[in-house]
């Protein structure tokens, strides 16, 4: 059961490749997303992004239009220290910030030199997620739409356990990245808004 992740605009013509390679899949509106059935018993399930229920009709362009990214919506990505906040409005950053906080590395040095280094680890992450809560605080500050997170569980867990925070919906996809900067910010912006396909092909 592969799974891919499209870009809207492509949506017509992955689903035209996917009746060329299984014939041609009649579409229906199941559960909130839109499924294909193909003549080869192949199908696909598409799911829209930001958590979205779809509720059109059983046609690409009612789904593509529903597929477009909220007038307002925030991304904040944390890991290793590291940190992307952005506000969005629609496609476009409206406001971001990147950061970076040292973090020590893991050791493998034993006994009292240990701890002490994991303390001092400890003490640099709480103060890399501070910083990070501090500007999403103030970059996000009123958000109304959706906020989409990714990096390190624990370090995203932890910044938004900020009480300034507390009242942000995130949302999926939850968005595996390298250590935020503005190359990787970019690139989650894009992958936040692509819509999420499940193929569940005849063979097996």
């Amino acid at each position: 059961m592969p799974n891919v992740a499209v870009p809207v605009v492509r949506i017509q013509r992955w689903v035209e490749n996917f009746s060329v390679r299984h014939g041609e899949a009649r579409l229906a509106v199941d559960s909130g997303a839109l499924t294909g059935a193909a003549v080869d018993g192949s199908s696909f399930i598409a799911t829209l992004p930001f958590d979205k229920t779809y509720a059109g009709g059983a046609d690409l362009e009612g789904f593509a239009a529903a597929a477009t990214a909220p007038a307002e919506w925030g991304i904040l990505l944390v890991r290793k220290g590291g940190f992307a906040i952005a506000r969005m409005s629609g496609g476009a950053i409206a406001e971001h910030k990147i950061g970076r906080r040292h973090v020590q590395g893991k050791t493998k040095a034993g006994g009292w030199s240990q701890q002490r280094f994991a303390r001092r680890r400890a003490n640099q992450a709480s103060a890399a997620y501070e910083a990070a809560a501090d500007h999403a605080a103030r970059i996000l500050d009123g958000l109304r739409g959706p906020l989409v997170t990714g990096g390190d569980h624990g370090g995203v867990d932890d910044v938004l356990t900020d009480r300034r925070l507390q009242a942000l919906k995130v949302v999926g996809p939850w968005l595996a990245v390298q250590d935020p900067n503005r190359g990787v910010l970019d690139q989650a912006i894009e992958e936040a808004q692509k819509v999420r396909i499940e193929v569940l092909n005849a063979d097996g």
